[in-house]
């Protein structure tokens, strides 16, 4: 469990090909602190477990489900990453409640600064689209940010410098992949209307 505040901004170090998985190294100071193996990680908001940790970097182990899935896919060495290790008891939840999980990829699809702040439009799958909302939660890279206009095919956010600076966000350019992951209490919500709806349509059919 994670809450979407970025710790560091880390470096890919190498990626070992093993066929239907690679071995992802990457060189960290931050998330290295109190990290052991069978520790969970986030690297741009997908959960990876720490295999090995070696004179400041650390390895995964990422599945073929999961490149197939997120922008992991087609990472090389020397991009920057942004990672967050998983949130313990005592920490405050500064952002929202982030599984690790990515739901899906989008794309950036424009850029607007201004003096202060820039927002950043993102395109998202369209079964995405039900789960976000305006000043709603939503996590982009792994970072946890509010949606300013959720819209059938995409949605708008307002970043301010501190994210620009300290995150991948700040460089990401139109066209680039990122992965997004929406709400859970919102798709926990979503499922459990789905299955009372038709009980109370059946019900109101009975009445008439």
């Amino acid at each position: 469990m994670f809450t979407g505040i970025v710790e560091e901004l880390g470096t890919v170090e190498s990626v070992e090909d093993q066929g239907d998985a690679i071995r992802l190294t990457v060189r960290a100071e931050t998330v290295l602190e109190g990290t052991g193996l069978g520790d969970s990680i986030a690297v741009n908001g997908c959960c990876l477990t720490v295999t090995t940790i070696d004179d400041g970097t650390w390895t995964a182990d990422v599945m073929q489900e999961t490149l197939d899935k997120t922008s992991l896919h087609g990472v090389r060495p020397g991009d920057r990453v942004n990672l967050e290790r998983a949130v313990t008891a005592d920490k405050r939840l500064g952002g929202h409640i982030v599984q690790g999980h990515v739901d899906g990829v989008g794309h950036v699809l424009a850029r607007h600064p201004s003096e202060h702040w820039e927002v950043v439009e993102v395109s998202l799958p369209a079964e995405m689209a039900p789960y976000l909302v305006d000043k709603g939660s939503v996590t982009v890279d792994g970072v946890s940010l509010t949606v300013v206009e959720a819209r059938p095919t995409s949605f708008t956010v307002s970043l301010i410098p501190e994210t620009l600076a300290r995150t991948t966000l700040g460089h990401r350019q139109v066209g680039d992949r990122v992965n997004l992951e929406t709400d859970v209490i919102a798709k926990h919500v979503a499922k459990l209307v789905a299955a009372y709806l038709p009980q109370v349509q059946e019900s109101k059919e009975q009445d008439a």
